[in-house]
């Protein structure tokens, strides 16, 4: 029983998709607005979603976005990029023996591993098995003809990485990305911990789009903004 309890729990995550009308859907689709707005010289179409430490909801916020990005008319890919805890292939509930991985090895091609969703739109790129090289797959040639051939094909890809301060994943990705959303615990995650995850981040000439406070009470409603994460 406990598999299916913890498949459960992640699709519970999916607040845009489940309850599309309620205040934590409306602050996700104000993120997507401030994204639209924060650039006025370029689109924002590749975007990674990152943060400082292990267990701050950046895996819920980036699949969240998806749906309201979906919501509005876009067609989405969601990449788990995350190759060493991969989690969107539970939040969806799909298989993970084909993804990213295999694409960058040349075991598959793009059009073959991604995965519609039920949120019309929205298509998933799983992880895929978890390789022993990580960072070298990312920071690969494969990998920028990837998210080129994507873009291709997507308006828009949203990528969920690794934590920035854990390994050096996120840094590489960020690099490749119109633009990185840090994603920050209230009450957990630490000032300096942040601003050292800001800093690895433009270190590699990253473009940070701004930051998600998470786990926020909201006093008005008694709703948190998002719950636990991983």
């Amino acid at each position: 029983m406990a598999p299916k309890k913890k498949l459960s729990d992640h699709k519970r995550k999916l607040i845009t998709r489940l309850n599309p009308k309620s205040p934590i859907s409306e602050q996700y689709r104000t993120i997507r607005t401030n994204i639209q707005f924060s650039s006025v010289d370029k689109d924002i179409r590749a975007i990674l979603v990152t943060s400082p430490g292990p267990s701050e909801g950046k895996s819920t916020t980036v699949a969240n976005l998806a749906v309201v990005y979906a919501q509005q008319g876009k067609k989405v890919l969601l990449v788990d990029a995350d190759l060493r805890k991969p989690t969107v292939h539970y939040t969806f509930n799909l298989t993970n023996t084909f993804g990213l991985t295999t694409v960058l090895a040349k075991q598959a091609n793009l059009t073959d591993t991604v995965v519609q969703t039920n949120e019309e739109k929205l298509f998933v790129l799983p992880s895929g098995p978890i390789p022993p090289n990580p960072a070298e797959l990312l920071g690969s040639k494969a990998m920028d003809d990837l998210i080129e051939d994507i873009l291709q094909e997507f308006d828009i890809v949203l990528f969920d990485s690794p934590p920035v301060l854990a390994v050096t994943d996120a840094q590489i990705l960020a690099n490749r990305c119109d633009g990185t959303i840090l994603v920050v615990s209230s009450g957990k995650t630490e000032f300096e911990q942040a601003a050292k995850a800001k800093e690895s981040l433009l270190s590699v000439n990253g473009t940070i789009l701004g930051a998600i406070l998470n786990n926020k009470k909201v006093k008005k409603d008694q709703y948190y903004y998002y719950n636990h994460e991983e």
